[in-house]
């Protein structure tokens, strides 16, 4: 059985790895969060490999508050940049595959147009350069490694998709920016790409989110209309609701080598949206 260490395994993607490999007799995994392995010690990582001897190493942690990365930025800096760093070298060590993921944040979101892996980067915020400094760090010590960079994405957790739902419930109408736009991302469509990476040697940097695009006043008009709520959305543009972190206007991604090298496609993100809203409102 190929073990497979997950970090990050209380976060979206985390959880939506272990409910993609549940039951699956060819892989076993290694769960741990932040009290079990803290990636940002090399002993502590390394310590782990050399007894797991894991198949991969599937990195789901990272700092993701954006807005609070401005002012944590040695604490972003650790998680994203030199977590992956560390598990890169112990990865390199055990002979493991390694899974980085990444974001739009990357970019800086100046252009009309859907961008490939093989643009420029140039993030405008401190969680978009930690992330970037972290896959610089993957293509310096990682060997066999796949970075896949998403986007808007939203699981089983704390996302904007459970906040907005939430602020409709207390609020006959909301204010969303429809001004940035991207490509909502379910976590589980995420994991699926990450299990289909991991049977291949198909190495390198992948653009992973779904389908289509759209802004965030559209997607909550989604799901809204998916949740049955008349909650109106007022449309506001970026300047009517600063943030401390900048954010990329367009951040479409397009998911050009997963094109170009695989035969796999994201779900559109219509439908993706569509079948999580499902399981929503069963709970």
């Amino acid at each position: 059985m190929k073990k497979l260490i997950i970090t990050g395994c209380n976060g979206q993607l985390g959880k939506a790895m272990n409910e993609q490999l549940a039951g699956n007799p060819e892989y076993e995994c290694i769960n741990t969060d932040v009290e079990e392995l803290d990636i940002t010690n090399i002993d502590s990582v390394m310590k782990m490999a050399r007894e797991v001897k894991p198949y991969a190493i599937v990195n789901c942690a990272a700092h993701t508050n954006v807005n609070a990365c401005e002012s944590q930025q040695d604490l972003a800096y650790k998680i994203n940049a030199i977590g992956p760093r560390n598990l890169s070298i112990a990865a390199t060590e055990t002979g493991a595959k390694l899974i980085q993921v990444s974001t739009d944040y990357v970019f800086p979101g100046d252009e009309n147009r859907a961008l490939i892996e093989f643009d420029a980067v140039g993030p405008k915020s401190v969680y978009g350069a930690t992330k970037l400094a972290g896959e610089n760090f993957v293509k310096e010590f990682a060997k066999d490694y796949f970075i896949l960079r998403t986007a808007w994405l939203y699981g089983e957790g704390k996302n904007f998709v459970r906040t907005m739902l939430g602020a409709a419930q207390t609020n006959d109408k909301v204010r969303v920016v429809g001004d940035q736009f991207g490509s909502p991302t379910s976590a589980s469509e995420l994991a699926k790409a990450i299990c289909y990476l991991l049977t291949t040697e198909n190495y390198g940097t992948f653009h992973a989110t779904c389908e289509g695009s759209c802004s965030w006043a559209d997607f909550t008009k989604e799901f809204y209309r998916l949740a049955g709520l008349s909650t109106e959305v007022e449309v506001i543009t970026t300047a009517e609701y600063p943030t401390p972190a900048a954010r990329p206007a367009y951040s479409i991604l397009e998911n050009y080598m997963f094109k170009l090298t695989t035969d796999f496609m994201f779900k559109d993100w219509h439908d993706a949206i569509a079948e999580y809203m499902a399981a929503e409102l069963k709970k």
